[in-house]
């Protein structure tokens, strides 16, 4: 039987407490979501002042990064260079602004960012992977 690295509820807390930092120097109203290698929600942090949408928007990109195990920018990239039958995928969320975290060369989960520009999305979920 393998072992392998999981995220907890602190790793969560720590990975979204510095996305939000990097957010405010912005001042950047965004949703920071945290999730499991499964897509499964651990975490989702509402900054006040985004738009209602990024709460379902965010969760999304969590789960494709995690489930994909790839940034969902390569997915949106895909889609943008013609490939639209890939829109069938069972993933929402193709949107740039999903990371995933790995660990020991292991996805554990993924963040997922939205309220801003999905390039900067992307560089807030960066900076709270950094903090694990």
């Amino acid at each position: 039987m393998k072992t392998k690295p999981m995220l907890t509820l602190d790793d969560a807390k720590r990975i979204a407490a510095a996305a939000e930092a990097e957010a405010r120097t912005n001042n950047w109203a965004v949703v920071i979501t945290v999730c499991d290698d499964g897509g499964h929600l651990i975490l989702l942090h509402r900054i006040d002042g985004v738009a209602p949408i990024s709460s379902a928007i965010g969760p999304a990109k969590a789960r494709a990064a995690a489930l994909g195990k790839r940034e969902t920018k390569l997915y949106e990239d895909m889609i943008n260079q013609g490939r639209a039958a890939f829109l069938s995928a069972p993933l929402d969320g193709m949107l740039e602004g999903g990371v995933p975290i790995i660990v020991d060369g292991q996805v554990v989960g993924a963040v997922g960012v939205s309220g801003v520009k999905s390039s900067e999305d992307a560089h807030i979920a960066k900076a709270g992977i950094a903090a694990l």
